[in-house]
């Protein structure tokens, strides 16, 4: 990045881990699957921290547990919407089995947002069965699928289901299928080598306490990993659909999408499957952030430029740690924008080309082109719904966004193979207004168009 962009991304962490009295306070900024910038302010054990040193995620812990559920539902092995007492059927998840994977994703369940008993993250953690037992109805602060309910405790639940299916345990199953695919081996589920330790700033006065790092046990799932700015880095590049052979960038596109909203009307902050959602500035960011005592963490990425930022500090509060990273992305993207990639024809097939140009749902005119991977977008002219659709048969099309996601697409074609009309999740679109040779329901006035009403 040119100098001025560094000088101003790093002034921008100087001032806040020196308004804010953290510790120390590392940062980088991610493009195009690569850490382009990073910086530290602050010390270490008398030395400032580095690209190695570890600090506690906390709850971006909860979206690679996400991870690794998406991964079992793209295998088959699980289905979002199955039931979490058709994959733990002992006695003790009675009280909370008719609670489903997607909810808890999600945290729609409604269940508690902490475990019960004493505050987890300062305690060493309890077995699963000890955790399930604890899980009685009383637990069910919520009726499931009613509003936007953080839950902790979903997390630990999900890491058991993970475990039962990959006969493993939770903390295996995500070295084996994220952590090492993607190179984060300084990502661990305890300080390794160089890491920095958890402290509280008292309010008032410049003094510190150390705060306590227990094994968070079956809660770990929820928030327990330790990680680097490199190992960091990589996580944020995958949130960004750089995911390599650990999920189709699709899977993680469909993590991306608003699940659950927590708030009202205009709707500032809501949660995908595993990812905090984020609208500011007219910009929707995607990541999660996290806060362990001693330490806050955060990873976002701009949704429309793929800029991404992560930002680590070792302080139980104080900094305010989501507004430094999406300050670091805007930086980044204001002064040094990213260039689009250059312009190239492609081998399009012919039967795809006989489909692009305009089309009328109704009176409503829409255009369908072709995109460079081969999908169909088909947007209005003036208003209306606009979606992608990916190919899943000959002439058939699934959608993937907006209004007809997961809906069907068939073309229809007249006796000389000529594309006549498009069957949209039973809307019909046709080359001209109301084509009578389509098949329209209701059929069209036999007069035609006229000019009086």
């Amino acid at each position: 990045m040119l100098p001025s962009t560094e000088f101003a991304l790093l002034s921008r962490i100087a001032t806040e881990q020196s308004a804010n009295r953290a510790p120390s306070l590392v940062a980088g900024v991610v493009r195009g699957g690569e850490l382009v910038w990073s910086g530290a302010r602050g010390f270490v054990d008398d030395v400032p921290p580095t690209n190695d040193t570890q600090y506690r995620l906390g709850s971006i812990t909860k979206s690679l547990t996400a991870a690794l559920v998406m991964r079992l539902r793209d295998e088959g092995k699980l289905d979002l919407n199955d039931r979490v007492d058709a994959h733990l059927d002992d006695a003790k998840t009675e009280a909370f089995g008719r609670l489903t994977i997607a909810q808890l994703l999600a945290h729609t369940s409604g269940i508690t947002s902490e475990s019960p008993g004493e505050w987890w993250e300062r305690s060493v953690g309890d077995t699963w069965d000890a955790l399930a037992a604890d899980l009685t109805p009383d637990e069910l602060k919520l009726r499931s699928g009613k509003q936007f309910h953080y839950s902790n405790t979903g997390y630990g639940i999900l890491g058991e289901i993970i475990a039962r299916l990959r006969d493993s345990t939770w903390l295996d199953a995500l070295r084996d299928e994220i952590l090492t695919p993607l190179g984060m081996s300084r990502t661990t589920p305890h300080p390794e080598g160089a890491a920095a330790k958890g402290w509280a700033v008292h309010p008032f006065a410049d003094v510190v306490l150390p705060e306590p790092i227990p094994d968070t046990g079956a809660m770990a799932p929820a928030g327990q990993l330790w990680s680097t700015v490199t190992d960091l880095a990589r996580w944020t590049s995958f949130t960004a659909g750089h995911s390599g052979e650990v999920l189709h960038p699709d899977t993680v596109a469909e993590m991306r999408q608003a699940a659950a909203i927590d708030d009202g009307d205009v709707w500032a902050m809501g949660y995908g499957l595993g990812f905090q959602l984020i609208r500011q500035h007219g910009r929707g960011y995607a990541g999660h952030t996290g806060s362990m005592p001693g330490f806050v963490a955060c990873s976002m990425v701009d949704q429309t430029s793929g800029t991404g930022a992560l930002a680590m500090a070792n302080t139980t509060a104080g900094v305010a740690i989501l507004g430094v990273v999406i300050d670091l992305i805007r930086t980044a993207d204001e002064r040094e924008p990213a260039l689009p990639e250059p312009w190239r024809p492609a081998d399009v097939d012919l039967k795809l080309l006989e489909l692009t140009g305009l089309w009328h749902w109704g009176s409503a005119p829409f255009h369908l082109r072709v995109l460079p991977n081969g999908w169909l977008d088909i947007y209005p002219v003036t208003t209306g719904r606009r979606s992608r659709f990916r190919p899943v048969g000959d002439d058939v099309w699934e959608g993937l966004d907006g209004y007809y996601a997961g809906e069907t697409l068939r073309v229809g074609r007249d006796m000389a193979g000529v594309p006549q009309h498009l069957n949209l999740a039973t809307f019909i679109f046709t080359r001209t207004p109301y084509d009578p040779n389509a098949p329209i329901p209701g059929g069209v006035d036999e007069a035609g168009w006229r000019s009086a009403t």
